[in-house]
């Protein structure tokens, strides 16, 4: 029998009950990292152990969790088996691959990064029938430079900013990117400040075993001489910053008019999820036979994959709602 795909905030699998980053609350989902866009306040969950840490600290209350070390199947419902591999998104994050006899296998990716990465584990690729894949980067201009690159970039950047006398803040995300730029800054030995967000969360993973450089809270009167981290939400608290250049750390820097719509003086093309090129990789590694695209540029990833000869379709665009797959 086919799998039975639908979406709606959310992968569902009404063969076995139960959803996928599901975004509003469910009876039972996995999760595939902490997070806010993947996480919602479910009554049973399955992920691994530093997702649901973290995914505590960003929406506590309780719920029923299983946790999985990566690559330990896992029984769930109707003779199906769970298996967690590593995503190479953030901390913790992980792929969900099920398999059945009477279905096949599916794969689930949620974000992923096929490049290795300083603050996630590892991403690998196992082989599944039936692949539903991110797509946020799926069409050809984004292809991210080599990261080393880009790390010597917001370097330099911090260093010259200091040697003027201004303060240097990088924008990124609390959870996964900052912890990423801040093992980055390491070898420079740049002294840094993290926004009160972004330091509670670092702290978190410094107890799930990610070391540091130093680095102390955000404090105005005190932040010459320091590197600033700071989610994009957070800059108001700048404000008391007399002289600041500031610096989005995202994907999306490969697009000209970033350092505009940002209002930044610079922008760094440094991402936690996979480039185009990637995700054609990360495609021909999995080898589907059937391949379901989401998010981000999805209908038009979809249409590349075709034209290459793979069965692709993007889902979750509003006229693409179901899919019955045969595995």
């Amino acid at each position: 029998m086919a799998w039975e795909v639908h979406h709606r905030k959310g992968v569902w699998l009404p063969q076995i009950g139960w959803w996928l980053d599901a975004q509003m609350r469910t009876p039972r989902s996995f999760v595939s990292h902490a997070h806010g866009d993947h996480i919602a306040r479910h009554r049973e969950i399955l992920c691994t152990a530093a997702t649901a840490r973290l995914m505590h600290a960003r929406m506590p209350g309780k719920r029923e969790e299983t946790t999985l070390p990566y690559g330990r199947p896992h029984g769930v419902e109707f003779g199906v088996t769970a298996t967690l591999h590593p995503a190479g998104h953030i901390l913790g994050s992980s792929q969900i691959l099920l398999e059945s006899a009477e279905h096949g296998s599916l794969l689930y990716t949620g974000d992923f990064k096929l490049r290795p990465g300083l603050a996630a584990e590892a991403c690998t690729t196992p082989r599944a029938d039936v692949l539903i894949m991110e797509s946020t980067f799926g069409l050809p201009r984004y292809v991210f430079p080599p990261e080393a690159e880009v790390i010597a970039g917001i370097i330099e950047f911090c260093q010259r900013a200091l040697a003027d006398g201004a303060t240097p803040v990088l924008l990124c995300y609390s959870l996964g990117k900052s912890q990423e730029v801040l093992r980055a800054l390491a070898p420079a030995k740049l002294p840094v400040m993290l926004h009160a967000d972004t330091l509670r969360l670092t702290r978190i993973c410094e107890q799930l075993g990610l070391k540091f450089p130093p680095y102390r809270e955000f404090d105005a009167d005190e932040a010459g001489g320091h590197v600033v981290l700071c989610p994009p939400h957070g800059q108001g608290l700048l404000s008391r910053l007399p002289a600041r250049r500031t610096a989005v750390i995202t994907g999306w820097a490969l697009d000209s008019g970033t350092i505009y719509r940002s209002r930044c003086d610079a922008a760094f093309p440094l991402s936690d999820h996979a480039g185009f090129d990637d995700l054609i990789t990360f495609v021909e590694r999995v080898q589907p036979k059937r391949i379901l695209t989401l998010h981000g540029f999805a209908r038009e990833f979809a249409q590349t994959l075709r034209e290459r000869g793979w069965d692709a379709l993007a889902i979750g665009q509003g006229n693409q709602l179901e899919f019955k797959l045969s595995g």
